[in-house]
Parts: structure tokens; C-alpha cells; sequence
């Protein structure tokens, strides 16, 4: 279809280099530019409902954080944990019915530790991320531009444009590396305020559940985000990302 063109927009989870968190993640959540004023009439009215349901203000921002530890916008609200689980679960259920595709990278910083790897976590991410976006964009034919959290917008072009020039990824049969240049991403990344885009918030709701798909809460009480709730994507999980290395649908790990 002529002038057609996916948004890819990406939030993290995790600190960067190899100490505070366990992970350093990436959510992506990908969206036809199409679908998008239907699929934003949709998340309108899916925050009308959370107003209605549970006084959550149709602007404030949600995102794991936030409802982990009921802080940001939403303190003043004092939503009980339930609450909380509640709405994390039901974005999760939303983005399938939006036919949103999802998929994360998760940085292992243990593993990558002991394999004496020096590179930092967050350009690992970001290097396996470009490369699943240069696969989905070349086996489609239809060009991608990428929308993350501002923040470290000039760290991000960076990768960007390399993946652009010089992007490759390893041979996933016999040895080597494969010369795969993104040539379909459009632009430079675009930087959006997190509060200000739904679809970011989502990205980081998906980021961190899938790190907690890999890292199980501790046991004690019910967590708000639990280790099957990246499976509430259901189909929305783009499990082409990973479908010859293998691992948890969607989730491309890095270790």
C-alpha cells in the first residue's frame, strides 16, 4: 500500500552499566501509522474507563513505576494494590485488541558480567533492538520510524544512524556476522515525553513486565506485576524477534 509506515515507539526499564538492576529492557510497541488515529480514539476511551472505574485522571502518566509504587500522578490517589493490578493487567489486555505488535529486549547483566562482556547493557539493548526493527521493516517493505522517551535523544541517534549505515547481526546458522543496514528506518529517532504519549507508557508497561517474565517477583505477597503478566499480550506479542533463537514469545534476550 502506497505511503504505508509503521511507529515503533520504545521506553526502558533498568539503569544503564552493570550495576543497580538486574536488567536493562527495552519495550517496543508497534503500530500501523493507518491504525494510529483509531488505535489513540481507543486508548482515549480506555483512560475514560479508568476515570470512571478508578478516578485515574485521563492525562496522568501510568507506567510501572508508578503503579509499583503507587507514586508519580498517581499518589494522590492512594489506589490500593489491587487497583493497581488491575490496571496494569487490563493495559496489557488492551494492546492485542488494539493489534498492536510488542516485543522486548532484555539485557542480562549477570550473564553478560561473567561472560567478561565490557560492553554496556543499555548499547546491547539498543544494538538488538535496531536489528529486530531492520528484520521486521525489510520482510515487510514498509519503512519504520522509531518514537522513544526522551531523555538520551543523542545516544539514540547515535545508534540509529549507525544501524542505518552499518547495522549487521550474528549468522543465526554457521559463524560470522551478517552486513544487515537498516535502510527502511526513517529518519532520526523521534524523542516524545513519556506523559505525553499512551503508546510510551505502554512501552515501558511491556519493558518491565517482560523483565519480570524473566525475573520472577519475590514471594510474600501478590506483586502487582507478576511473571505471567507479559503473558496478557496474548497475541499482540511479536514473537518474530525471536523465532529462531527461541526463549519466551516476544522477549529477545540478550546474555
Amino acid at each position: 500500500m502506497l505511503g504505508r509506515m509503521d511507529l515503533a515507539y520504545v521506553d526502558e526499564s533498568g539503569t544503564p552499566g552493570y550495576g543497580g538492576s538486574q536488567t536493562f529492557a527495552l519495550g517496543c510497541v508497534v503500530v500501523s501509522a493507518i491504525s494510529w488515529p483509531d488505535v489513540f480514539d481507543d486508548l482515549i476511551d480506555f483512560r475514560r474507563w479508568l476515570k470512571a472505574s478508578f478516578g485515574v485522571p485521563v492525562r496522568a502518566e501510568i507506567k510501572a513505576n508508578y503503579l509499583l509504587r503507587n507514586g508519580g500522578p498517581l499518589r494522590p490517589l492512594a489506589l490500593p494494590e489491587s487497583v493497581r493490578f488491575t490496571i496494569y493487567r487490563q493495559f496489557m489486555r488492551l494492546m492485542p485488541k488494539l493489534e498492536l505488535r510488542v516485543f522486548a529486549v532484555v539485557a542480562m547483566k549477570a550473564d553478560l558480567s561473567a561472560r567478561g562482556v565490557l560492553i554496556d547493557p543499555r548499547d546491547i539493548a539498543w544494538d538488538y533492538l535496531f536489528q529486530r526493527l531492520e528484520r521486521m521493516s525489510t520482510k515487510s517493505g514498509v519503512p519504520v520510524m522509531l518514537v522513544h522517551d526522551e531523555g538520551e535523544s543523542r545516544l539514540i541517534r547515535k545508534f540509529a544512524r549507525k544501524a542505518r549505515r552499518a547495522g549487521s547481526a550474528g549468522a543465526h546458522f554457521g559463524t560470522g556476522v551478517l552486513r544487515r543496514p537498516a535502510r527502511l528506518l526513517i529518519d532520526d529517532p523521534v524523542p516524545r515525553q513519556s506523559h505525553q504519549s499512551y503508546l510510551l507508557q505502554a512501552a515501558d508497561l511491556a519493558a518491565y513486565a517482560a523483565f519480570r517474565h524473566l525475573y520472577p517477583p519475590p514471594g510474600g505477597h501478590a506483586p502487582i506485576v507478576t511473571q505471567k503478566t507479559w503473558e496478557e499480550l496474548g497475541a499482540a506479542r511479536y514473537d518474530k524477534v525471536n523465532s529462531l533463537a527461541g526463549g519466551p514469545s516476544g522477549i529477545v534476550v540478550a546474555k
